[in-house]
Protein backbone atom coordinates (compact mmCIF):
# COMPACT_ATOMS: atom_id res chain seq x y z
CA UNK A 1 0.00 0.00 0.00
CA UNK A 2 1.55 3.23 -1.13
CA UNK A 3 1.49 6.61 0.25
CA UNK A 4 -0.89 7.78 -2.32
CA UNK A 5 -3.13 4.78 -1.62
CA UNK A 6 -3.05 5.63 2.46
CA UNK A 7 -3.61 9.54 2.33
CA UNK A 8 -6.68 8.93 -0.09
CA UNK A 9 -8.59 6.48 1.15
CA UNK A 10 -6.91 4.25 4.19
CA UNK A 11 -6.51 7.25 6.65
CA UNK A 12 -10.27 8.10 6.26
CA UNK A 13 -11.41 4.75 7.53
CA UNK A 14 -8.51 4.76 10.31
CA UNK A 15 -10.05 8.16 11.62
CA UNK A 16 -13.64 6.47 11.38
CA UNK A 17 -12.28 3.04 13.39
CA UNK A 18 -11.09 5.46 16.03
CA UNK A 19 -13.99 7.92 16.19
CA UNK A 20 -16.11 4.58 17.00
CA UNK A 21 -13.50 3.63 19.77
CA UNK A 22 -13.40 7.10 21.35
CA UNK A 23 -16.17 9.31 20.88
CA UNK A 24 -15.39 11.76 23.29
CA UNK A 25 -12.51 10.14 25.70
CA UNK A 26 -10.73 7.57 26.71
CA UNK A 27 -11.98 7.47 30.20
CA UNK A 28 -9.78 5.19 31.75
CA UNK A 29 -6.27 6.27 30.21
CA UNK A 30 -7.63 9.52 31.52
CA UNK A 31 -7.77 8.30 34.43
CA UNK A 32 -4.85 6.64 35.02
CA UNK A 33 -2.69 8.80 32.68
CA UNK A 34 -3.50 12.73 33.49
CA UNK A 35 -0.51 13.76 31.42
CA UNK A 36 1.89 13.66 28.68
CA UNK A 37 4.69 10.87 29.30
CA UNK A 38 6.81 9.62 26.86
CA UNK A 39 6.83 6.01 26.65
CA UNK A 40 7.38 2.68 24.68
CA UNK A 41 5.26 -0.86 24.06
CA UNK A 42 6.45 -4.14 22.36
CA UNK A 43 4.46 -5.57 19.43
CA UNK A 44 4.40 -9.83 20.02
CA UNK A 45 3.75 -12.23 18.07
CA UNK A 46 1.53 -14.99 20.15
CA UNK A 47 1.30 -17.74 16.82
CA UNK A 48 3.15 -18.67 13.96
CA UNK A 49 1.62 -16.61 10.95
CA UNK A 50 2.36 -14.16 8.19
CA UNK A 51 2.45 -10.26 9.43
CA UNK A 52 0.47 -8.35 7.28
CA UNK A 53 -0.90 -4.06 8.09
CA UNK A 54 2.02 -3.51 9.41
CA UNK A 55 1.70 0.31 8.24
CA UNK A 56 -1.99 0.86 8.84
CA UNK A 57 -0.72 -0.33 12.59
CA UNK A 58 1.68 2.22 13.04
CA UNK A 59 -0.56 4.96 11.21
CA UNK A 60 -3.64 4.60 13.67
CA UNK A 61 -0.48 5.70 16.07
CA UNK A 62 0.12 8.62 13.96
CA UNK A 63 -2.93 10.37 13.35
CA UNK A 64 -3.30 10.22 17.37
CA UNK A 65 -0.10 11.96 17.71
CA UNK A 66 2.59 12.42 14.70
CA UNK A 67 5.40 12.69 16.83
CA UNK A 68 5.07 8.67 17.78
CA UNK A 69 6.96 6.67 16.01
CA UNK A 70 7.32 2.59 15.29
CA UNK A 71 10.74 0.68 14.99
CA UNK A 72 9.83 -2.07 13.12
CA UNK A 73 12.13 -5.36 13.07
CA UNK A 74 9.87 -7.13 10.14
CA UNK A 75 8.19 -6.49 7.04
CA UNK A 76 4.85 -7.21 5.65
CA UNK A 77 5.03 -10.97 4.29
CA UNK A 78 7.81 -12.31 6.67
CA UNK A 79 6.52 -15.26 8.42
CA UNK A 80 6.58 -14.61 12.01
CA UNK A 81 6.94 -17.15 15.35
CA UNK A 82 5.39 -17.41 18.73
CA UNK A 83 7.33 -14.64 21.36
CA UNK A 84 8.91 -12.82 18.55
CA UNK A 85 9.05 -9.18 18.99
CA UNK A 86 8.16 -7.79 15.49
CA UNK A 87 8.48 -3.75 16.62
CA UNK A 88 8.37 -1.35 19.35
CA UNK A 89 6.00 1.28 19.09
CA UNK A 90 7.36 5.16 20.83
CA UNK A 91 4.60 7.43 21.51
CA UNK A 92 2.82 9.49 23.96
CA UNK A 93 1.43 6.55 26.80
CA UNK A 94 -1.92 8.08 26.36
CA UNK A 95 -2.02 7.44 22.93
CA UNK A 96 -0.30 3.87 23.43
CA UNK A 97 -3.14 2.92 25.44
CA UNK A 98 -5.66 4.92 23.19
CA UNK A 99 -4.70 3.34 19.90
CA UNK A 100 -4.06 -0.64 21.23
CA UNK A 101 -6.99 -2.04 20.33
CA UNK A 102 -7.66 -0.27 16.95
CA UNK A 103 -4.07 -0.79 16.02
CA UNK A 104 -4.44 -4.40 17.07
CA UNK A 105 -7.73 -5.13 15.32
CA UNK A 106 -6.24 -4.12 12.10
CA UNK A 107 -2.85 -6.13 11.82
CA UNK A 108 -4.27 -8.96 13.94
CA UNK A 109 -7.25 -9.22 11.01
CA UNK A 110 -4.94 -8.54 7.78
CA UNK A 111 -2.51 -10.85 9.61
CA UNK A 112 -5.02 -13.87 9.53
CA UNK A 113 -5.56 -13.11 6.31
CA UNK A 114 -2.39 -13.40 4.61
CA UNK A 115 -1.67 -16.64 6.60
CA UNK A 116 -4.63 -18.38 5.53
CA UNK A 117 -3.90 -17.08 1.98
CA UNK A 118 -0.67 -18.25 2.14
CA UNK A 119 -1.41 -21.61 2.79
CA UNK A 120 -3.47 -21.77 -0.07
CA UNK A 121 -1.22 -20.67 -2.20
CA UNK A 122 1.15 -22.89 -1.57
CA UNK A 123 -1.11 -25.50 -1.67
CA UNK A 124 -0.99 -24.26 -5.60
CA UNK A 125 2.32 -24.50 -6.35
CA UNK A 126 3.61 -25.54 -9.06
CA UNK A 127 0.01 -25.83 -10.51
CA UNK A 128 -0.19 -22.54 -12.85
CA UNK A 129 -3.69 -21.78 -11.52
CA UNK A 130 -3.57 -18.74 -9.81
CA UNK A 131 -6.14 -17.30 -6.32
CA UNK A 132 -8.64 -14.90 -6.01
CA UNK A 133 -10.09 -12.98 -3.84
CA UNK A 134 -13.65 -12.11 -3.82
CA UNK A 135 -16.26 -8.69 -2.48
CA UNK A 136 -17.03 -10.65 0.61
CA UNK A 137 -15.42 -8.62 2.81
CA UNK A 138 -16.13 -6.62 5.93
CA UNK A 139 -17.72 -3.38 5.11
CA UNK A 140 -15.62 0.04 4.71
CA UNK A 141 -12.30 -2.54 5.35
CA UNK A 142 -12.52 -3.99 1.81
CA UNK A 143 -8.67 -2.21 0.87
CA UNK A 144 -6.91 -3.56 3.89
CA UNK A 145 -8.46 -6.98 3.17
CA UNK A 146 -7.49 -7.35 -0.31
CA UNK A 147 -3.77 -6.00 0.85
CA UNK A 148 -3.36 -8.55 3.16
CA UNK A 149 -4.48 -10.90 0.17
CA UNK A 150 -1.37 -9.81 -2.11
CA UNK A 151 0.70 -10.00 0.90
CA UNK A 152 -0.43 -13.59 1.32
CA UNK A 153 0.44 -14.55 -2.10
CA UNK A 154 -2.79 -14.31 -3.77
CA UNK A 155 -4.34 -12.06 -6.17
CA UNK A 156 -7.42 -9.24 -6.38
CA UNK A 157 -10.59 -10.11 -8.41
CA UNK A 158 -12.53 -7.41 -9.13
CA UNK A 159 -11.83 -4.49 -5.88
CA UNK A 160 -15.71 -2.97 -6.92
CA UNK A 161 -18.27 -3.05 -8.81
CA UNK A 162 -17.24 -0.04 -11.13
CA UNK A 163 -13.77 -2.50 -12.01
CA UNK A 164 -15.18 -5.12 -14.33
CA UNK A 165 -18.77 -6.60 -15.88
CA UNK A 166 -19.64 -10.03 -14.06
CA UNK A 167 -22.72 -11.14 -15.20
CA UNK A 168 -24.11 -13.35 -12.22
CA UNK A 169 -27.53 -15.62 -11.80
CA UNK A 170 -29.72 -12.49 -10.97
CA UNK A 171 -28.38 -10.57 -14.19
CA UNK A 172 -28.50 -13.14 -16.31
CA UNK A 173 -32.06 -13.40 -14.93
CA UNK A 174 -32.81 -10.14 -15.29
CA UNK A 175 -31.65 -9.68 -19.06
CA UNK A 176 -32.87 -12.76 -19.66
CA UNK A 177 -30.70 -15.33 -20.53
CA UNK A 178 -26.67 -15.79 -20.76
CA UNK A 179 -26.42 -14.75 -24.16
CA UNK A 180 -28.82 -11.80 -23.97
CA UNK A 181 -26.79 -10.64 -20.75
CA UNK A 182 -23.39 -11.05 -22.55
CA UNK A 183 -25.01 -9.04 -25.89
CA UNK A 184 -26.07 -6.18 -23.38
CA UNK A 185 -22.84 -5.85 -21.88
CA UNK A 186 -20.83 -5.61 -24.92
CA UNK A 187 -22.98 -2.53 -25.60
CA UNK A 188 -22.82 -1.13 -23.16
CA UNK A 189 -19.02 -1.33 -21.32
CA UNK A 190 -16.04 0.39 -22.99
CA UNK A 191 -13.81 -2.61 -25.22
CA UNK A 192 -11.31 -2.31 -22.48
CA UNK A 193 -13.35 -4.31 -20.07
CA UNK A 194 -13.52 -7.97 -19.78
CA UNK A 195 -16.71 -10.03 -19.57
CA UNK A 196 -17.67 -12.39 -17.06
CA UNK A 197 -20.07 -14.83 -17.25
CA UNK A 198 -21.29 -17.02 -13.71
CA UNK A 199 -21.95 -20.43 -15.57
CA UNK A 200 -23.43 -23.21 -13.07
CA UNK A 201 -24.20 -26.04 -15.77
CA UNK A 202 -23.20 -27.30 -18.79
CA UNK A 203 -25.77 -25.35 -21.19
CA UNK A 204 -24.96 -22.27 -19.54
CA UNK A 205 -21.41 -22.83 -20.39
CA UNK A 206 -22.11 -23.61 -24.02
CA UNK A 207 -24.24 -20.37 -24.14
CA UNK A 208 -21.52 -18.33 -22.64
CA UNK A 209 -18.51 -19.40 -24.84
CA UNK A 210 -20.86 -18.88 -28.22
CA UNK A 211 -21.90 -15.61 -26.82
CA UNK A 212 -17.87 -14.70 -26.08
CA UNK A 213 -17.16 -14.52 -23.14
CA UNK A 214 -14.18 -13.65 -22.01
CA UNK A 215 -14.37 -15.53 -18.55
CA UNK A 216 -16.65 -18.25 -17.57
CA UNK A 217 -16.80 -19.14 -13.95
CA UNK A 218 -18.08 -22.93 -12.77
CA UNK A 219 -20.47 -22.29 -10.06
CA UNK A 220 -20.53 -24.34 -7.27
CA UNK A 221 -19.81 -27.39 -9.81
CA UNK A 222 -18.48 -31.19 -8.97
CA UNK A 223 -15.15 -32.02 -10.28
CA UNK A 224 -16.86 -34.29 -13.10
CA UNK A 225 -18.87 -31.13 -14.44
CA UNK A 226 -16.01 -28.71 -14.46
CA UNK A 227 -13.43 -31.12 -16.26
CA UNK A 228 -16.40 -31.78 -19.15
CA UNK A 229 -17.18 -27.55 -18.86
CA UNK A 230 -12.92 -26.76 -19.30
CA UNK A 231 -13.20 -29.10 -22.18
CA UNK A 232 -16.16 -27.22 -24.17
CA UNK A 233 -14.92 -23.83 -23.72
CA UNK A 234 -11.13 -25.49 -25.31
CA UNK A 235 -9.17 -22.44 -24.39
CA UNK A 236 -11.79 -19.68 -26.04
CA UNK A 237 -11.95 -18.33 -22.76
CA UNK A 238 -10.38 -17.85 -19.40
CA UNK A 239 -11.97 -20.27 -16.37
CA UNK A 240 -12.70 -18.95 -12.87
CA UNK A 241 -14.05 -22.24 -10.32
CA UNK A 242 -15.81 -20.87 -7.06
CA UNK A 243 -17.72 -22.38 -4.07
CA UNK A 244 -16.77 -24.48 -2.11
CA UNK A 245 -12.83 -24.76 -2.23
CA UNK A 246 -11.25 -25.81 0.99
CA UNK A 247 -7.69 -26.74 1.48
CA UNK A 248 -8.47 -30.46 0.98
CA UNK A 249 -9.75 -29.61 -2.56
CA UNK A 250 -8.12 -26.60 -3.59
CA UNK A 251 -5.32 -28.89 -5.72
CA UNK A 252 -7.29 -31.15 -6.99
CA UNK A 253 -9.54 -28.50 -8.49
CA UNK A 254 -6.47 -27.17 -10.01
CA UNK A 255 -5.32 -29.97 -11.57
CA UNK A 256 -8.30 -30.03 -14.08
CA UNK A 257 -6.44 -27.01 -15.23
CA UNK A 258 -8.70 -24.46 -14.46
CA UNK A 259 -6.65 -20.88 -14.67
CA UNK A 260 -8.83 -19.26 -11.48
CA UNK A 261 -10.21 -20.66 -8.55
CA UNK A 262 -11.57 -17.42 -6.30
CA UNK A 263 -12.33 -18.31 -2.21
CA UNK A 264 -14.72 -16.09 -0.31
CA UNK A 265 -13.05 -17.62 2.47
CA UNK A 266 -10.04 -15.92 2.45
CA UNK A 267 -11.88 -12.47 3.60
CA UNK A 268 -15.02 -13.73 5.12
CA UNK A 269 -13.33 -16.75 7.18
CA UNK A 270 -9.76 -16.33 7.98
CA UNK A 271 -9.16 -16.31 11.69
CA UNK A 272 -7.04 -13.71 13.42
CA UNK A 273 -3.39 -14.18 13.73
CA UNK A 274 -3.08 -13.39 17.59
CA UNK A 275 -1.07 -10.59 18.13
CA UNK A 276 -0.39 -8.48 21.59
CA UNK A 277 1.32 -5.29 22.72
CA UNK A 278 3.19 -5.92 26.18
CA UNK A 279 5.44 -4.29 28.19
CA UNK A 280 4.48 -1.03 28.16
CA UNK A 281 7.58 1.58 30.42
CA UNK A 282 7.64 4.98 29.84
CA UNK A 283 10.93 6.12 28.27
CA UNK A 284 12.25 8.47 31.20
CA UNK A 285 12.30 6.14 33.80
CA UNK A 286 9.04 8.06 35.81
CA UNK A 287 6.00 6.82 36.72
CA UNK A 288 4.05 9.52 35.05
CA UNK A 289 1.49 9.74 37.46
Amino acid sequence: MNDITMKLQADKLIRMALEEDINNEDVSTAAVMPRKCPGRVDLIAKEEGIIAGLGIFARVFTLLDPESRTELFVSDGDRVEPGQIMAVVHADIRVLLSGERTALNYLQRMSGIATYTRTMVDLLEGTGTKLLDTRKTTPNNRIFEKYAVRVGGGCNHRYNLTDGVMLKDNHIDAAGGVAKAIAMAKAYVPFVHKIEVETENLDMVREAVEAGADIIMLDNMDRETMAEAIKIIDGRALTECSGNVTRENIAKIAGLGVNYISSGALTHSAPILDISMKHLRSETGDDCD
